[in-house]
Formats: C-alpha cells, structure tokens, sequence
C-alpha cells in the first residue's frame, strides 16, 4: 500500500503526505498499488491536499454529531463565507418533529471535534459488496445514501469507518484524525459554518467572510429544489424512472422564467434611473442566454433594450498588458479602453450619438464600424462581460444609473446528504460539452485551460460578486442528467498517462450518479441549457460558437 512507501519519501515534500495518485486518479493512501503504471504522492498543500484536508474534517464534524447526538443529521448545503455551511437536524422524539442544532450548542460539537482529534483516531476504509453496504446503511437510517450506493453499477464499493462510525463520502481520506486539528466551527443562520485552510489560505484558517447576497441565492436554490422534491440525485432519478422528469423540467425552467420575469419589473419600474445594465459571471454561467431572456422580459414591460460589446472596446494588440508568462492577456481591465468606453455611455444616456467601434481580432486593432447609435429614453443598454461588477469598468457614470447582475450556476442538488456538488465541476462540465460541439475542442484541450480560466475568475470576477445589485442563479436542478449523454464519451477520450485525467476522472465519477434524460425534446429552446448543448432559439449556425 502507498502509505507503506510514505516514510521513505516524506522528505522529498515539504508537507505532509495525504493522498497518491494512481495513474492519474487520487485515492487515499490505503488503497493497493497493484498494477499500477504510475504513482505520484500528493502533499497536504496543494489543491488536491487541501480538497482530501477538508473532506476529512467535514468527516470529523459528521462523526461528532453523530457521537453527540445519536440519529442527528449533518446537511452539507454550500460554500460560501470563505466555508462549507452545513445545517443540523437534532431527531425529536416519537412525538416530537426533528429540530436544528441551537446556536448555544455548537461549542460543544467543536470540543468534541478536537478530542476526537486529540484521540488521533484512525479512518479505515473498508471495501465490501455493494448489498452489504445497502444494508449497512439502511440499518444506520441513512436512506438515502443506501438508494444511492444501491443505484451504483458496483460490485464492491468503498467505505470509511472511524470507531464505529461508518460512511460514503465521495472521494479520498487521510488515515487518522490526529492532523484534523485545523478548523473552526461557528453558528451561521440556522446552521454551521465550517472553515478550513486552502491554498490561498497558506494553510491557515480563512477568516469568516460575509457574503449575504451569495448566501441568500444558495439558500433560494435549496428551497427550489424542495419545492421540486429533488434534494438528491437518488430524488432525480427516481423522477427520471417514475416519468416525472419532464414536470420537474417544467417547474424548473418555469422558476427560473419567473425570476428573470423579476428582474425585468424592477428594471422597468426604475426605468428612468436604471439605463446601464451590467451582467458578469465565471465561465459557462449561461451569461447569454441569460441576457437574451432578460431582453425579451424587458421588451414585455414596454422597453427596448440594446446590447453592446465590451469586445469592440479591447485596445490596439500592441497596447495590451502581457501575463509574466509574456502572452497577452485579454482578460485584466487594462486590455480595454475604459476611459472611451465611459465617454461612449456617458453619450448615449444624454442622448447624443456616438459611432461604434470595432475591433478586428485578425488585425488586433480597433476600426471605425461606420455604425452610428443613439437611444431614446426606453432603450437600456445590456452590456456583458467579465469586469461588469467592477466599478472601476464604469466609474464615471452615475451609480443610480447603473444595475449590476451576477449570474452563476449554483448547484442546487447534492449528491447525498454528505456529498455536495461543487459548482466549478457543474460549470466545467457544461464547458467541456459546449467546446466540444460547438468549438471544436476536445476535453483535454478544454480541461488544460481550465486553470487558466479560473484564476482570470479569482482575479477579476468572484472579488466583486457582492456588488452586485441582484443574483441569478442559472443551474438547473436536472442539468447533469441531460448533460450527462455528451460529457461522458468526451471524457472517457482523456487517457490515464495525462495530467487533466484527475480531473476527468472525478468528472465522469460525477456522472455515473445520474441517469441519462430520456428525452431531450422535454427542455424548451429557450432554455439557458441550450447554450450548451444545441437547439437553442438565441442562437442560429454559427452564433453558437
């Protein structure tokens, strides 16, 4: 086993040895090396490090409410506020309805927390038959993740035991709880925020960040998915076996019309201050489809919005910062001309007319476009783009003037109680089937940018997030089931001697969770979902691309 191998090569890592990677796949160091053509360790502090870190600790928080209070649950719900929120249901008696965990008792579960710690009590994984493994949890009351190992087409399956604590936690684990001693547990609304180190951290335990408007958008998509009676994935697919799919579909598509519909009346009713309308987001968020439908809204109430491209406002190439790599980086808000851009808009909403630019990618300078523009007093201007949120983008036009949306796809659905779904797996993968059909790039071309795409995210976008004046929420809470038919054969293309196959691996291990959607012709085409995968109404031939 690799944790055997551990003491012979510690030295040569600066951290403390967690995890190994076998052929590209992180497992936890207890598992065999048998035929295995590569093995590479993987240190605390790296990304991966830190993922088994927090997992780990998340199994910790699990285990002491467990011990605490026996029959508790512990609901992973999200991340935000720099942690992972959790909520905990305390079981009532017969009498009595399940309740949450009161803020005065969460002192208690961290000092049970860090004597578990103190005990350094070791994680065993142990693999069993799949139908050992059912029973074992529907014995314990964990319904929902007996369904969920029960849906897996696994003849064995494995799980991780700490004292007499058992559990199925996607992913690998250290093998003691002795060096779990870095966290913090606080009250947060009706649950617990749990923090963690990170890479960005350097190891320390981030501070609590308040973000209210990200924590009330979280909190909205739970609720969506309870009005949907799908918290889990074993919910979806049952509504996929039972032919409920295409009401959820419905419902869902239905929600997020009614919000966008929202948004529209407050835009409308504001309509004489509210004339610049600023939408950012990461990659993949559905950001265009979300524009396009907010333009028909508004249209609706009576306005007639106009979209402008930041694109046309990039500076000459030969002006454009470069990245210390040397290449020129397209992303930083110096690559735009800002101060022409504000004089540009500053016009427009006077209402004197102005001549588009253009710029030319093949030539990488900015032309004349010979097209003049001017607006009336019901034409708001729909401008999208990654620095929207970014004052500085539109410093010298009036806030009052301004309304700045952030759309990105928050999960709503999680794998099991435990288990979430994070948010960039979701977006990479509508990324990776949107390359491929409609871009022409393979998974691994798609999956090698990716790192590069979210530090341009860290950088420039999520800093900003909180100024926004609204959050849309663009997940769709039956996605990865119709998504799931494209992701898979391109994934499966990524082969084991490559780098991005750890993250192609997870990816398709995400993906054997759900079943396919048995009839693609249920998602309307105006669907955000259409942006990723075809037939969508706002975009014809080549606007696709």
């Amino acid at each position: 086993m690799p944790r055997d191998l551990v003491a012979d090569y510690q030295q040569e890592y600066a951290s403390k040895i967690v995890a190994v990677k076998l052929d590209n796949t992180i497992h936890d160091l207890q598992t065999p090396v048998g035929k295995t053509r590569s093995l590479e360790f993987v240190e605390l502090d790296s990304e991966a490090g830190w993922i088994v870190y927090r997992r780990s600790v998340e199994f910790l928080l699990i285990m002491a409410v467990h011990e605490l209070f026996p029959g508790a649950e512990v609901i992973a719900k999200f991340r935000a506020n720099n942690g992972l929120y959790c909520e905990v249901q305390i079981a009532g008696s017969e009498e009595e309805e399940a309740r949450t965990l009161p803020a005065e008792l969460v002192p208690k579960v961290e000092e049970e927390m860090r004597r578990i710690v103190a005990e350094d009590r070791p994680i065993v994984k142990e693999v069993m038959k799949r139908e050992d493994a059912v029973r074992l949890f529907k014995e314990a009351k964990q319904i929902e993740k007996a369904n969920l190992i029960a849906s897996l087409e696994l003849e064995f399956v494995s799980i991780y035991r700490c004292g007499g604590y058992y559990d199925y936690l996607y992913g690998a684990m250290m093998g003691s709880t002795g060096r779990l001693g870095r966290f913090a547990l606080e009250a947060f609304e009706a649950g617990v925020l749990l923090r963690t180190p990170d890479l960005r951290s350097r190891g320390e335990v981030p501070p609590s960040m308040r973000q209210p408007k990200l924590s009330s958008v979280l909190a909205e998509s739970k609720d969506w998915a309870n009005i949907l009676h799908c918290r889990y994935v074993t919910d979806l697919n049952r509504a996929i076996q039972s032919g409920r799919i295409g009401e959820v579909i419905r419902v869902s598509e239905a929600l997020q019309e009614k919000r966008i519909a929202g948004i529209a009346d407050h835009i409308a009713a504001r309509r004489k201050d509210l004339r610049l309308i600023l939408i950012a987001g990461p990659s993949s968020s559905g950001k265009t489809s979300f524009a396009q439908r907010l333009k028909v809204q508004l249209q609706v109430m009576g306005l007639r919005p106009v979209s402008i491209s930041l694109d046309n406002y990039f500076v000459n190439r030969e002006d454009t910062p470069k990245t210390p790599a040397g290449e020129y980086d397209y992303e930083c808000l110096e690559a735009l001309d800002v101060p022409e851009f504000n004089k540009d808009m500053l016009a427009l909403l006077k209402g004197e007319t102005i001549t588009l630019p253009r710029y030319n990618f093949i030539s990488g300078e900015r032309e004349d476009s010979g097209i003049t523009m001017s607006l009336q007093a019901d034409q708001p201007i729909i401008v999208e783009g990654i620095h929207g949120l970014n004052e500085k983008l539109t410093a010298k036009i009036p806030r009052k003037n301004k309304f700045k949306i952030y759309v990105s796809a928050l999960t709503q659905l999680n794998i099991d109680a435990h288990n979430r779904i994070p948010t960039t797996a979701a977006r990479l993968i509508r990324r990776l089937v949107r390359d491929y059909q409609f871009r022409g790039s393979s998974a691994l071309k798609t999956l090698k940018q990716w790192p590069d795409v979210r530090q341009g995210e860290e950088k420039y976008i999520f800093p900003f997030q909180e100024e926004a004046d609204v959050m849309f929420n663009s997940a769709l809470i039956y996605e990865l089931a119709a998504l799931r038919r494209y992701a898979v054969p391109v994934l499966e293309a990524v082969t084991p001697d490559v780098p991005e196959y750890t993250k192609a691996r997870r990816l398709l291990d995400f993906c054997q969770y759900f079943q396919d959607l048995p009839d693609e012709d249920d998602i309307p085409n105006n669907s955000l979902l259409r942006e990723f995968i075809g037939k969508s109404v706002f975009f014809k031939g080549e606007d696709q691309v």
